[in-house]
């Protein structure tokens, strides 16, 4: 055992697909790099305690809050792996993500926890375990969680997802530069869902059309990620929010801080992952203009922003 372990992870947002997967179409889903989380676990030979320190909550192992039910039963199990209940340790999580806005927190939470204690014990780690001991924490936090979230924030890649199948790494090639950012309002998954399911029920024909409408946006976007043909997926986005906006899964902080970005020069923009509140996000074509719009989502009211470059040596 090593004297300190480190785990790293990020975030992840849904480009698009969200809620039509649910039903049965493919999704997308984009790593992002630029938004860091890190776990540094240290070692304390001194005690057999199990303290914890994050933004969420500080205090031992056993004392965490039912917020942290999936972290508190992720930790149990990998100690028990590796027969190190009696190890005294001090687990610290910092983090660039925001809770419940859709860009993964828990999943990332997770992974950097998972790659922490393989490190620390000098273990080497594959794909196929950091995955099912991360779902230990999304079962508890999410129920019935689909993977993508863990799958995107481990990976470096897109990941295309359909529902009941392992995702695939898909090719990204597209020099533009993504914007996201926060509405400050909570995102209300359960609502939106339930939304488009009383559509279903009320109107099933144009509501099967829209979702179906979708997943043929996403395989369209899928081949301009790797066509590099920023212009056009920004016109799919665009049809892709209208869809979303008709399954009443947006709200007015999100179709505000849209407006503001296609009235400023934005190739497209969309929410992204449950709606009602949560984050979206704005493709432009150049890190400066990436950096001008959210200057301006922000002074429009935009609580956060983050920038990530989707080709490698675009970061300027």
């Amino acid at each position: 055992m090593k004297q300190q372990g480190i785990g790293e992870s990020h975030a992840k947002i849904i480009l698009i697909g969200e809620h039509s997967v649910v039903y049965g179409q493919p999704a997308i889903a984009l790593p992002l790099p630029n938004v860091q989380l890190k776990a540094t676990l240290t070692a304390d030979a001194t005690t057999s305690s199990h303290v914890v320190k994050s933004s969420w909550a500080q205090g031992n192992l056993t004392s965490l809050p039912e917020s942290m039910a999936g972290i508190q039963k992720l930790i149990s199990t990998l100690m028990e792996r590796f027969d190190g209940q009696d190890d005294g340790w001090t687990l610290e999580i910092e983090s660039m993500l925001p809770s419940e806005r859709g860009m993964g927190s828990s999943a990332a939470t997770a992974i950097a926890i998972v790659r922490a204690f393989f490190d620390l014990y000098e273990t080497s780690l594959d794909r196929a375990t950091l995955l099912k001991l991360a779902d230990v924490e999304e079962q508890i936090t999410h129920r019935s969680p689909s993977g993508l979230d863990a799958a995107t924030t481990s990976s470096d890649q897109p990941i295309y997802f359909v529902k009941g199948q392992p995702g695939q790494p898909i090719e990204l090639n597209l020099h533009a530069t993504m914007v996201i950012a926060d509405t400050g309002v909570k995102g209300a998954t359960k609502e939106a869902i339930m939304a488009v399911r009383e559509l279903l029920a009320t109107e099933p024909q144009t509501t099967q059309n829209r979702l179906e409408h979708l997943g043929q946006l996403t395989k369209r976007a899928q081949q301009l990620l790797s066509r590099d043909d920023a212009d056009e997926l920004g016109r799919v986005l665009n049809l892709a929010q209208d869809e979303l906006s008709e399954l009443n899964v947006s709200d007015e902080s999100l179709d505000h801080l849209i407006r503001i970005a296609r009235q400023n020069g934005a190739l497209g923009a969309k929410l992204t992952g449950g709606g009602r509140g949560g984050c979206m996000f704005v493709l432009t074509k150049t890190a400066l203009g990436a950096r001008r719009l959210a200057g301006i989502l922000k002074d429009r009211g935009a609580v956060a922003t983050w920038i990530q470059p989707l080709a490698k040596g675009d970061e300027e």
